[in-house]
């Protein structure tokens, strides 16, 4: 009986909150469903203009490669094991996404960070399309060599063919877009995004070595060239460091928190203009309402960059 008393006040304590933060998301995706929706069409185009080189892809002897020296061949039958980390990787990473539905402790807020890894994704892609028109290398994978029906491909029947990627062998199957690796763009912004914005130490750490992993794995399932995943660990932290410069700096929730500026005040800052307040930085933090704001009280607020930070007088 206590035990069903216990999981119903924990289930409506979370349904409270996902709801609550459902209209918080709901207020940012409103402002800036374009920018989620530019970049989601953007991964559309990515995998057409892979499936497109697919067409100008000649199979032929397997390059030289360092990598390939160093690290012993998965085979055909182990192939899976890179997709599987890959998958783990990047899932994982979108579940932390969401998390502020879910957990109290709160850095992100989900629509903005994905307008910021979108940004990352679409000029990290947008260098790769480029790469792979300007040289086709045959390709190393099983499928992409000699003598392999899908290492070829015809000349396309009609427009429907191309605008649908032929999926899903399409994407699966896909040879000659190799400088850069997709799947390393991928590993390496879901990294790089929550070492910045992520708060667990551990995990941190953890997402760098697997990404490591990941690296080696992909080379040894001869599914890139060492080049390829070489190319993508600098370059797609150059385009993080760089992007980041550009965009305005995310709003952190945990320094955004209102606290009373003392024991008379605390009733007069109601959830409601905490939450009003904390969403007009957010939302427009280069208008008027982010500019220094003083308290009739013993202290003062200021809201800087989007960041509400109380500073108490002493007493």
């Amino acid at each position: 009986m206590k035990m069903s008393l216990y999981i119903g006040r924990e289930a409506s304590k979370l349904w409270k909150r996902a709801s609550a933060e459902a209209v918080t998301e709901g207020i940012l995706l409103a402002d800036n469903w374009k920018y989620l929706l530019a970049g989601i069409f953007c991964q559309y185009l990515h995998g057409l203009a892979a499936h497109g080189v697919h067409y100008l892809h000649r199979p032929g002897p397997t390059l030289q490669d360092t990598g390939f020296f160093l690290l012993p061949e998965l085979g055909l039958e182990r192939a899976y094991v890179s997709e599987t980390l890959f998958t783990f990787i990047f899932v994982s990473f979108i579940l932390w996404t969401f998390h502020p539905f879910i957990f109290k402790n709160k850095k992100i807020y989900t629509v903005l960070l994905w307008c910021r890894v979108l940004a990352y994704l679409v000029v990290c892609q947008a260098l790769r399309v480029v790469t792979f028109y300007s040289t086709q290398l045959p390709g190393p994978n099983y499928h992409c060599r000699e003598g392999s029906p899908s290492a070829r491909l015809p000349p396309p029947k009609d427009a429907i063919e191309i605008i649908t990627i032929n999926f899903p062998d399409g994407l699966v199957h896909g040879c000659g877009d190799l400088i850069f690796s997709s799947h390393m763009i991928f590993t390496l912004v879901s990294v790089i995004t929550y070492y910045r914005y992520g708060t667990n130490r551990f995990i941190k750490q953890l997402g760098w070595v697997l990404a490591v992993i990941q690296s080696l794995l992909i080379i040894a399932s001869r599914k890139h060239y060492s080049v390829d995943v070489v190319v993508a660990w600098y370059t797609v932290n150059l385009v993080v460091f760089f992007v980041e410069k550009k965009l305005p700096e995310l709003p952190d929730r945990m320094a955004m928190t209102m606290l009373p500026l003392s024991t008379k005040d605390k009733d007069s800052w109601s959830k409601e203009e905490s939450h009003k307040l904390s969403m007009s930085a957010l939302v427009d933090p280069s208008s008027d309402r982010n500019q220094r704001l003083r308290s009739p009280a013993n202290g003062k607020t200021t809201i800087e960059d989007g960041n509400a930070l109380l500073i108490a007088d002493s007493q």
